[in-house]
């Protein structure tokens, strides 16, 4: 069950920090990516499930981290 429940909220919550901390999404994204992938390799991701738990949370992440962005560009006037 711990598994789930962090399965569920640490990739989004590391791609909105390390999109904060590097102020680029593509970045935030790639480093997130990294960590899941070195962690399934090392094991402690067990199954299918949970991959696609993780990898569903990374996208609500970036769908986070998009409207974090939009908000904090000014609004082009033409």
């Amino acid at each position: 069950m711990d598994k789930i429940l962090s399965a569920i909220f640490i990739p989004a919550i590391l791609m909105i920090l390390f999109t904060r901390v590097t102020y680029r999404r593509s970045v935030g994204f790639l480093l997130t990516l990294a960590l899941i992938i070195v962690s399934a390799y090392k094991g402690y991701i067990y199954g299918w499930g949970l991959i696609a738990i993780e990898a569903a949370s990374l996208t609500v992440g970036l769908f986070i981290t998009d409207r974090m962005v939009k908000k904090k560009r000014p609004a082009k006037n033409e």
